[in-house]
Protein backbone atom coordinates (compact mmCIF):
# COMPACT_ATOMS: atom_id res chain seq x y z
CA UNK A 1 0.00 0.00 0.00
CA UNK A 2 2.10 2.88 -1.02
CA UNK A 3 -0.58 5.15 -1.32
CA UNK A 4 -3.23 6.31 0.45
CA UNK A 5 -6.46 8.36 -0.16
CA UNK A 6 -7.88 10.53 2.57
CA UNK A 7 -11.72 12.11 1.14
CA UNK A 8 -11.93 15.56 3.65
CA UNK A 9 -14.38 17.91 4.24
CA UNK A 10 -12.86 19.72 6.76
CA UNK A 11 -15.72 18.63 9.13
CA UNK A 12 -14.27 16.75 12.62
CA UNK A 13 -16.09 13.52 11.51
CA UNK A 14 -14.13 13.42 8.45
CA UNK A 15 -10.84 14.17 10.05
CA UNK A 16 -11.22 10.93 12.02
CA UNK A 17 -10.35 9.27 8.65
CA UNK A 18 -7.06 11.62 8.28
CA UNK A 19 -6.20 10.16 11.73
CA UNK A 20 -6.69 7.13 10.57
CA UNK A 21 -4.71 7.10 7.92
CA UNK A 22 -2.07 8.92 9.44
CA UNK A 23 -1.58 5.89 12.15
CA UNK A 24 -1.51 3.54 8.54
CA UNK A 25 0.93 5.57 6.92
CA UNK A 26 3.35 5.30 9.33
CA UNK A 27 3.28 1.04 9.72
CA UNK A 28 2.90 0.66 5.96
CA UNK A 29 5.40 3.42 4.44
CA UNK A 30 2.44 5.05 2.82
CA UNK A 31 2.51 8.72 1.44
CA UNK A 32 -0.81 10.44 2.15
CA UNK A 33 -2.91 12.58 -0.24
CA UNK A 34 -6.20 14.32 0.68
CA UNK A 35 -8.78 15.10 -1.60
CA UNK A 36 -11.62 18.05 -1.52
CA UNK A 37 -14.46 17.61 -4.27
CA UNK A 38 -16.15 21.00 -5.16
CA UNK A 39 -19.93 20.52 -5.89
CA UNK A 40 -21.89 22.16 -8.60
CA UNK A 41 -22.30 26.62 -8.05
CA UNK A 42 -26.27 25.59 -7.85
CA UNK A 43 -25.75 23.91 -4.49
CA UNK A 44 -23.31 26.17 -3.19
CA UNK A 45 -25.46 29.17 -2.55
CA UNK A 46 -24.04 32.55 -2.12
CA UNK A 47 -20.14 30.89 -2.31
CA UNK A 48 -18.55 30.71 -5.55
CA UNK A 49 -15.81 28.12 -6.54
CA UNK A 50 -13.30 30.45 -6.44
CA UNK A 51 -13.95 31.41 -2.99
CA UNK A 52 -14.43 27.80 -2.02
CA UNK A 53 -11.24 26.88 -3.87
CA UNK A 54 -9.35 29.64 -1.86
CA UNK A 55 -10.78 28.55 1.58
CA UNK A 56 -10.51 25.12 0.63
CA UNK A 57 -6.69 25.68 0.19
CA UNK A 58 -6.05 27.53 3.76
CA UNK A 59 -7.73 24.79 5.43
CA UNK A 60 -5.57 21.99 3.87
CA UNK A 61 -2.66 23.85 4.61
CA UNK A 62 -3.63 24.50 7.82
CA UNK A 63 -4.09 20.44 7.86
CA UNK A 64 -0.44 19.78 6.32
CA UNK A 65 1.13 22.15 9.19
CA UNK A 66 -0.38 20.21 11.81
CA UNK A 67 -0.37 17.13 10.72
CA UNK A 68 2.78 16.21 8.20
CA UNK A 69 5.33 15.98 11.83
CA UNK A 70 3.19 12.74 12.73
CA UNK A 71 4.24 11.52 9.44
CA UNK A 72 7.19 9.31 9.40
CA UNK A 73 10.57 11.02 7.82
CA UNK A 74 10.29 10.48 3.92
CA UNK A 75 6.50 10.38 3.75
CA UNK A 76 4.37 12.75 2.37
CA UNK A 77 1.19 14.30 3.08
CA UNK A 78 -0.25 16.33 0.16
CA UNK A 79 -3.81 17.65 -1.25
CA UNK A 80 -5.73 18.10 -4.15
CA UNK A 81 -9.16 20.21 -4.89
CA UNK A 82 -11.61 18.77 -7.23
CA UNK A 83 -14.52 19.23 -9.03
CA UNK A 84 -17.52 17.05 -9.59
CA UNK A 85 -19.38 13.93 -7.97
CA UNK A 86 -17.77 13.40 -4.61
CA UNK A 87 -17.49 9.53 -4.39
CA UNK A 88 -16.48 9.60 -8.59
CA UNK A 89 -13.83 11.89 -8.16
CA UNK A 90 -12.65 9.65 -5.07
CA UNK A 91 -12.41 7.11 -6.75
CA UNK A 92 -10.72 8.75 -9.57
CA UNK A 93 -8.08 9.85 -7.62
CA UNK A 94 -7.38 7.06 -5.96
CA UNK A 95 -7.11 4.60 -9.07
CA UNK A 96 -4.35 6.95 -10.69
CA UNK A 97 -2.03 5.68 -8.49
CA UNK A 98 -0.66 1.68 -8.12
CA UNK A 99 -1.04 -0.06 -4.94
CA UNK A 100 -3.81 2.54 -3.11
CA UNK A 101 -6.00 2.34 -0.74
CA UNK A 102 -9.02 4.86 0.48
CA UNK A 103 -9.59 5.78 4.03
CA UNK A 104 -12.70 8.11 4.98
CA UNK A 105 -14.85 8.73 7.52
CA UNK A 106 -18.49 7.32 7.37
CA UNK A 107 -19.92 10.68 8.54
CA UNK A 108 -19.02 14.41 7.36
CA UNK A 109 -20.77 17.71 6.63
CA UNK A 110 -22.20 19.19 3.47
CA UNK A 111 -21.88 17.13 0.49
CA UNK A 112 -20.30 14.20 2.47
CA UNK A 113 -23.37 13.48 4.33
CA UNK A 114 -24.82 12.75 1.14
CA UNK A 115 -22.78 10.18 -0.11
CA UNK A 116 -21.19 8.41 2.93
CA UNK A 117 -24.43 7.99 5.53
CA UNK A 118 -26.58 5.43 5.54
CA UNK A 119 -27.01 2.86 2.52
CA UNK A 120 -24.90 5.44 0.34
CA UNK A 121 -21.90 4.58 2.59
CA UNK A 122 -21.75 1.74 0.05
CA UNK A 123 -21.23 4.01 -3.33
CA UNK A 124 -17.73 5.11 -2.83
CA UNK A 125 -16.86 1.25 -1.23
CA UNK A 126 -18.62 -0.68 -4.94
CA UNK A 127 -17.24 2.17 -6.94
CA UNK A 128 -13.92 0.90 -6.51
CA UNK A 129 -11.46 -1.58 -6.92
CA UNK A 130 -8.91 -0.39 -4.33
CA UNK A 131 -9.40 -1.59 -0.96
CA UNK A 132 -11.54 1.15 1.28
CA UNK A 133 -10.90 1.35 5.22
CA UNK A 134 -14.14 3.31 6.80
CA UNK A 135 -14.78 5.02 10.46
CA UNK A 136 -17.73 5.72 11.95
CA UNK A 137 -17.82 8.52 14.15
CA UNK A 138 -16.32 7.65 17.41
CA UNK A 139 -12.26 7.74 18.22
CA UNK A 140 -9.79 6.83 16.03
CA UNK A 141 -7.56 3.17 17.33
CA UNK A 142 -4.70 3.96 17.83
CA UNK A 143 -3.20 0.51 16.89
CA UNK A 144 -4.34 -2.07 15.27
CA UNK A 145 -3.29 -5.50 17.33
CA UNK A 146 -6.45 -7.24 16.76
CA UNK A 147 -8.39 -8.29 13.36
CA UNK A 148 -11.43 -10.03 12.95
CA UNK A 149 -11.59 -11.47 9.40
CA UNK A 150 -14.86 -13.11 8.93
CA UNK A 151 -15.04 -16.55 6.46
CA UNK A 152 -18.41 -17.17 4.81
CA UNK A 153 -19.00 -20.51 2.23
CA UNK A 154 -18.37 -18.18 -1.22
CA UNK A 155 -15.16 -18.36 -3.18
CA UNK A 156 -14.61 -14.78 -2.72
CA UNK A 157 -14.15 -14.57 1.16
CA UNK A 158 -11.10 -15.24 0.70
CA UNK A 159 -9.59 -13.03 -1.46
CA UNK A 160 -9.39 -9.91 1.46
CA UNK A 161 -6.40 -13.09 3.08
CA UNK A 162 -3.53 -11.38 1.27
CA UNK A 163 -4.18 -7.88 2.34
CA UNK A 164 -5.49 -8.03 5.88
CA UNK A 165 -2.36 -10.39 6.61
CA UNK A 166 -0.14 -7.41 5.13
CA UNK A 167 -1.81 -4.93 7.37
CA UNK A 168 -1.32 -7.96 10.34
CA UNK A 169 2.14 -8.34 9.65
CA UNK A 170 3.08 -4.46 9.49
CA UNK A 171 0.94 -3.98 12.83
CA UNK A 172 2.16 -6.82 14.11
CA UNK A 173 -1.60 -8.12 15.10
CA UNK A 174 -3.49 -11.05 15.60
CA UNK A 175 -6.10 -12.31 12.98
CA UNK A 176 -9.10 -13.57 13.92
CA UNK A 177 -10.41 -16.51 11.53
CA UNK A 178 -14.29 -16.53 12.40
CA UNK A 179 -16.43 -18.89 9.74
CA UNK A 180 -19.72 -17.35 9.96
CA UNK A 181 -23.26 -18.85 8.47
CA UNK A 182 -26.95 -18.37 9.27
CA UNK A 183 -26.73 -22.23 8.91
CA UNK A 184 -24.99 -25.43 9.98
CA UNK A 185 -25.86 -28.30 7.64
CA UNK A 186 -22.55 -31.10 7.12
CA UNK A 187 -22.17 -28.87 3.97
CA UNK A 188 -21.33 -25.25 5.03
CA UNK A 189 -19.20 -26.54 8.25
CA UNK A 190 -16.93 -29.28 5.71
CA UNK A 191 -16.29 -25.88 3.21
CA UNK A 192 -15.67 -23.75 6.60
CA UNK A 193 -13.43 -25.39 7.76
CA UNK A 194 -11.51 -26.23 4.67
CA UNK A 195 -11.09 -22.84 4.24
CA UNK A 196 -9.90 -21.82 7.92
CA UNK A 197 -7.67 -24.55 7.71
CA UNK A 198 -6.15 -22.97 4.79
CA UNK A 199 -6.22 -19.56 5.74
CA UNK A 200 -4.35 -20.81 8.82
CA UNK A 201 -1.85 -22.51 7.28
CA UNK A 202 -1.27 -19.31 4.82
CA UNK A 203 -0.88 -16.99 7.67
CA UNK A 204 1.68 -19.96 9.83
CA UNK A 205 3.77 -19.63 6.42
CA UNK A 206 3.85 -15.64 7.35
CA UNK A 207 4.44 -15.98 11.13
CA UNK A 208 1.33 -13.98 11.71
CA UNK A 209 -0.81 -15.31 14.87
CA UNK A 210 -4.34 -15.93 14.62
CA UNK A 211 -7.36 -17.26 16.22
CA UNK A 212 -10.10 -19.10 15.26
CA UNK A 213 -14.12 -19.30 15.95
CA UNK A 214 -17.42 -20.32 14.77
CA UNK A 215 -20.32 -18.13 14.90
CA UNK A 216 -23.77 -18.79 13.82
CA UNK A 217 -27.17 -16.43 13.40
CA UNK A 218 -29.26 -14.57 11.65
CA UNK A 219 -27.76 -11.67 11.09
CA UNK A 220 -24.30 -12.16 10.07
CA UNK A 221 -23.34 -8.59 10.53
CA UNK A 222 -24.72 -8.48 14.08
CA UNK A 223 -23.04 -11.71 15.08
CA UNK A 224 -19.79 -10.65 13.90
CA UNK A 225 -19.25 -7.13 15.55
CA UNK A 226 -20.73 -9.04 18.81
CA UNK A 227 -17.20 -11.50 18.91
CA UNK A 228 -15.26 -8.21 17.31
CA UNK A 229 -16.36 -6.44 20.68
CA UNK A 230 -15.82 -9.41 22.82
CA UNK A 231 -12.38 -9.63 21.84
CA UNK A 232 -11.48 -6.40 21.78
CA UNK A 233 -10.96 -6.05 18.38
CA UNK A 234 -9.42 -2.98 16.21
CA UNK A 235 -10.71 -3.81 12.72
CA UNK A 236 -12.99 -5.58 10.73
CA UNK A 237 -12.08 -7.44 7.29
CA UNK A 238 -14.62 -8.01 4.98
CA UNK A 239 -15.40 -8.52 1.15
CA UNK A 240 -17.75 -5.93 -0.71
CA UNK A 241 -19.83 -8.49 -2.19
CA UNK A 242 -21.67 -11.24 -0.89
CA UNK A 243 -24.03 -13.88 -2.32
CA UNK A 244 -27.66 -14.03 -1.63
CA UNK A 245 -27.53 -16.95 0.10
CA UNK A 246 -25.52 -16.08 3.10
CA UNK A 247 -26.85 -12.26 3.40
CA UNK A 248 -29.70 -11.46 5.51
CA UNK A 249 -31.07 -8.78 2.24
CA UNK A 250 -34.06 -7.43 4.10
CA UNK A 251 -31.92 -5.48 6.41
CA UNK A 252 -29.29 -5.03 3.38
CA UNK A 253 -25.91 -7.18 2.46
CA UNK A 254 -23.85 -8.10 4.67
CA UNK A 255 -21.11 -5.18 3.73
CA UNK A 256 -23.27 -2.44 3.35
CA UNK A 257 -24.86 -3.54 6.99
CA UNK A 258 -20.95 -3.30 8.25
CA UNK A 259 -20.12 -0.13 6.91
CA UNK A 260 -23.21 1.09 8.54
CA UNK A 261 -23.23 -0.80 11.90
CA UNK A 262 -19.71 -1.24 13.02
CA UNK A 263 -18.07 0.71 15.59
CA UNK A 264 -14.64 -0.29 14.91
CA UNK A 265 -12.46 0.62 11.11
CA UNK A 266 -13.85 -1.58 8.40
CA UNK A 267 -11.44 -2.85 5.97
CA UNK A 268 -13.40 -3.39 2.54
CA UNK A 269 -11.69 -5.56 -0.06
CA UNK A 270 -13.38 -6.16 -3.69
CA UNK A 271 -13.13 -9.47 -5.27
CA UNK A 272 -11.12 -9.73 -8.58
CA UNK A 273 -11.62 -12.13 -10.97
CA UNK A 274 -8.11 -13.43 -10.47
CA UNK A 275 -8.09 -15.69 -8.08
CA UNK A 276 -5.26 -18.54 -7.51
CA UNK A 277 -6.70 -21.15 -5.13
CA UNK A 278 -3.97 -22.27 -2.63
CA UNK A 279 -1.67 -18.84 -2.63
CA UNK A 280 -4.48 -16.36 -2.54
CA UNK A 281 -3.09 -14.71 -4.95
CA UNK A 282 -5.50 -12.01 -6.56
CA UNK A 283 -4.76 -9.06 -8.39
CA UNK A 284 -2.67 -6.39 -6.55
CA UNK A 285 -1.78 -8.48 -3.86
CA UNK A 286 0.14 -11.72 -4.36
Amino acid sequence: MKHIIVPIDFSKESLNGLRLALIFANHLNSNIQMVYVQRAVSEMGRIGLEEEHKAATLNFEKLIEEYSSKLNKGLELTYIIKKGKIYREVVNQAEAFENTAIICSTHGASGFEEFFIGSNAFKIVSATEQPVITIRHGSVPHEVKKIVMPIDITLDTRQKVPLTAEIAKAFDAEIHIVAVSSLQTDEIVGKLNAYTKQIGEYLDGLKIPYKTASLVGDNLTDITIEYALDVNADMISIMTEQSKSISNFVLGSYAQQMLSKSPMPVLSVTPQEIFILGSFATQGYA
